[in-house]
């Protein structure tokens, strides 16, 4: 693969699902891309001067963690009520699709919490469907994240040596988020355990990232 994007709903989830496969990729020398569709915001009673300051510092921790990796991210800045309808935006990713001549794309699953990780999952997929229509041979995965966890069933594992492990942890810990200090969701334990967790279900103690296969737009 020469052309990879992962395409999150928010910022930190491109790089909670495809960082270990883009790494991968980009050392191989492919040119490949976080995209983040919804700009992110602190919740709560938070004045618009500190707003501001938390999504301007969550854009350069955007365009840190995707330089680690090895990759540069496209941000969207969308916020929920902004994004365009679903075959408006699977429209849009198409043409995008087809001017990047991109490979390979990785986004969320289906089964998640999240109105716009579902969002992302519609839309990806439908431009995914869209283009295979057109004799295009570009492939999907869905990644592995914490919130999409619903039938979620791990397909394809990836092995990560302990260099590659510590290098997607340093590009993650580029985000305030990950880190915990603004909201509870335990990222950073879960991801390290089930890094491990993976690489004990393939037969070794090494770490692994898993990703689904799209079984409903696959054919025969």
């Amino acid at each position: 693969m020469k052309r990879v994007i992962c395409v999150g709903a928010h910022p930190l989830d491109a790089d909670l699902m495809g960082g270990p496969l883009l790494m991968k990729y980009a050392a191989k020398g492919a040119h490949c891309t976080m995209m983040h569709l919804v700009k992110g915001r602190l919740e709560g009673d938070v004045d618009s001067e500190t707003q501001h300051a938390y999504q301007e510092n969550l854009k350069k921790e955007m365009i840190q963690a995707a330089q680690t990796i090895g990759c540069d991210c496209n941000m969207l800045e969308y916020t929920t009520a902004e994004l365009p309808s679903v075959d408006v935006f699977a429209n849009t990713l198409v043409e995008y699709f087809e001017k990047e001549g991109v490979e390979l794309v990785i986004t969320h699953w289906r089964g998640t919490m999240h109105a716009r990780h579902y969002y992302a999952y519609e839309t990806v997929t439908k431009a995914i469907k869209i283009l295979r229509k057109r004799g295009k041979n570009i492939k999907l995965l869905y990644g592995e994240n914490c919130e999409d966890l619903i039938s979620f069933i791990p397909q394809a594992n990836y092995h990560m040596s302990k260099e590659e492990f510590d290098q997607w942890f340093k590009a993650l810990n580029c985000y305030t988020i990950f880190s915990g200090n603004v909201n509870e969701v335990p990222y950073n334990s879960y991801y390290r355990t089930t890094g491990v967790i993976r690489g004990i279900e393939n037969g070794d103690y090494e770490y692994y990232k898993s990703y689904m296969y799209p079984c409903l737009i696959e054919t025969i």
